[in-house]
């Protein structure tokens, strides 16, 4: 039986691991100064980026929720993945193979199996069952699905480009497929791509369907759409993989793999219905298109994007929602507006002309009028507040209230609070009304402004900046800091916390063994036995300098001097106060050896003062 990874495997896989890389497939960072990035926070929900990545350490941490780690640990909570299938993961990304060191009742002479997680090998069994599903849409029973994609205008290169297949007539032809390639019946069943019959027997889920794979936002296949498209198939029009350890439909987004880049470089997000809209959408020039998987656009959803769009105070993006014309895309948009306060960007709404969803729209009039429906976006707010009037009758006292009482609190939703009393005024307008009583009723609908609170690091006094600055260059610089660090006793630290991470790095080989990056302050972390010091180190491993371009020798020197001249002079100060407490007659021995000590450090503390007087 294979036991753990060997230490070597795991530091290595850290070195080569590009974590910028690994948190961009989820988070759009920019530049934050200082060879630093800042994005929206993956952990908790933010309108301000406190999400640092240091990039030069392969580390990150959270200033806002104080999440913070390297890439393994950053899959890890981002993925719901065990240790080893980050590891595993990211090994296989940057080329490793891991070797797993054997147990003490291992066979004599057996070579170590990898154990690979459960999720790796949901990922491998379902990107069998695409390539299973693919090379079917070549055969005969695979026509139907065939014409299905050719009358909405999709020919093999966007099959193939898409990924689409088909679900064959068998029973249990995939099934069968994937359990010779070394797939277990458990693994079937737990991923959604078989499921027991009435018999017993494991069979397929999808039969006799044009199917699409759905990608997470690192390309991975984690489930897929079926579409029915025979007459005799009792199933539902659309059937999706189950709720599985890889599929949840509340985060899942058809086409993000596809799209990211581009939602992130353009600055917006185009959200369609259906696996055909997507694809209608990227043919025709427009590659940000996006849709759910079997149920609405929700909060998850939204989540998802905000990080894409660094939809943040000081950027702000676009959201497009498309919806039928009908009543059900009119009822959709208006859903859609009750989550609009969520994204701090501009929402807006693209409808189709004759109720044709946008692949229909480029199957009549081209690619063209799709790029010209999305040009011609409407902020949602207005088509809200449209579509709340056209139900009521404008021409009565009554039906005017009541349409007041209804559109007043879509006005009192707008989050930009500038933007409020011009839409009371269009509304009064639109309802032929005075704009006192519109006003009173926004006014009565609008909740307060919850406070804003600002994330402020307490005041600290110039020896715990000292303390700090002093760790954060053993952390992130332990080559420059080296043996002068490490000759620096731990009780020259008056913050029990930053004491703490002091021994965690003595504890770790001190600075003058450390090569730096991810495997250094990963290592630094495991020592450390103080909870509040573990989360500080993230902390500290991505927090910058305070030093003007690169810090340098003279600048270790100077921050080193600094420290000790604090806890000399709190060293002379307890010495003053016992020599004046003695009787130099009574306790002459004793009150001449303080004497001498306290006449060696302040001779110690003008040295070091001296040191430092260089300071910034």
């Amino acid at each position: 039986m294979a036991g753990r990874v060997k230490d070597e495997d795991i530091a290595l896989v850290r070195d080569r691991t590009s974590i910028a890389d690994v948190i961009s497939e989820t988070v759009t960072l920019r530049s934050a100064g200082g060879g630093n990035l800042k994005g929206l926070c993956p952990f908790h929900d933010e309108k301000t980026p406190s999400f640092t990545v240091s990039p030069a350490r392969n580390v990150y941490f959270c200033h806002g929720c104080g999440a913070g780690g390297d890439a393994i640990k950053f899959l890890m909570d981002a993925e719901h993945l065990s240790f080893v299938e980050s590891l595993e993961r990211l090994a296989g990304k940057a080329g490793i193979q891991l070797r797993y060191e054997t147990y003490a009742d291992d066979r004599p002479g057996s070579a170590p199996r990898p154990q690979t997680g459960q999720r790796q090998r949901l990922i491998a069994a379902h990107a069998a069952a695409a390539e299973f599903y693919r090379d079917q849409l070549g055969k005969a029973g695979a026509r139907k699905a065939r014409e299905f994609l050719a009358q909405r205008g999709f020919g093999r290169d966007a099959a193939e480009k898409y990924g689409c297949g088909f679900a064959p007539e068998g029973w249990d032809l995939l099934t069968k497929h994937l359990r010779q390639k070394g797939f277990t019946a458990e693994e079937l069943t737990t991923g959604g791509l078989a499921k027991p019959a009435r018999s017993g027997s494991l069979i397929d889920r999808f039969r006799r369907r044009l199917l699409w794979p759905i990608r997470d936002l690192s390309g991975d296949v984690i489930g897929f759409g079926a579409r029915k498209l025979f007459e005799d198939d009792d199933g539902p029009k659309y059937l999706n993989t189950p709720e599985s350890p890889l599929y949840k439909k509340s985060h899942v987004l058809y086409g993000i793999d596809f799209a990211k880049r581009e939602i992130a470089k353009r600055g917006r997000a185009v959200i369609v219905e259906g696996y055909t809209d997507v694809m209608a959408c990227h043919e025709a020039g427009e590659p940000t298109a996006v849709a759910t998987c079997g149920t609405a656009f929700g909060v998850d959803h939204i989540g998802v994007l905000r990080r894409l769009l660094m939809d943040s105070d000081s950027f702000t993006g676009e959201i497009i929602y498309t919806f039928d014309g009908d009543a059900a895309g009119q009822k959709a948009a208006l859903r859609a507006f009750e989550e609009d306060q969520r994204f701090v960007g501009r929402t807006f709404i693209a409808v189709s002309p004759d109720n044709m969803d946008p692949c229909e729209l480029r199957l009549a009039r081209g690619d063209l009028a799709v790029r010209d429906m999305i040009a011609g976006r409407e902020p949602l707010v207005d088509f809200a507040l449209r579509q709340t009037l056209s139900r009521f009758d404008l021409d009565t006292v009554e039906g005017r209230v009541d349409a007041m009482r209804r559109a007043a609190p879509l006005v009192a939703k707008i989050k930009d609070r500038e933007k409020r009393p011009e839409y009371a005024r269009k509304l009064a307008g639109d309802l032929g009304m005075d704009l006192e009583p519109v006003q009173r009723a926004v006014a009565a609908a609008m909740t307060p402004d919850a406070p804003v609170v600002s994330q402020r690091r307490a005041a600290e006094s110039p020896q715990r900046q000292v303390e700090r600055e002093t760790l954060k260059l053993a952390l992130q610089l332990p080559v420059l800091a080296g043996p002068m660090f490490d000759a620096i006793e731990a009780d020259s630290y008056g913050d029990p916390v930053l004491r703490a991470v002091r021994e965690a790095i003595a504890a770790a080989g001190g600075t003058a063994s450390a090569t730096g990056g991810a495997v250094w302050i990963e290592a630094v972390r495991d020592a450390c036995q103080d909870l509040s010091g573990k989360a500080l180190i993230g902390e500290l491993a991505v927090e910058p300098l305070l030093v003007d371009g690169e810090a340098d020798l003279r600048y270790v020197q100077i921050t080193l001097a600094r420290l000790q001249v604090g806890s000399v002079t709190t060293r002379i100060k307890d010495l003053k106060s016992k020599v004046q407490r003695l009787n130099p007659v009574a306790h002459k021995d004793e009150y001449l050896a303080l004497a001498g000590e306290l006449f060696s450090l302040e001779q110690h503390a003008r040295a070091l003062r001296e040191q430092a007087a260089g300071a910034l």
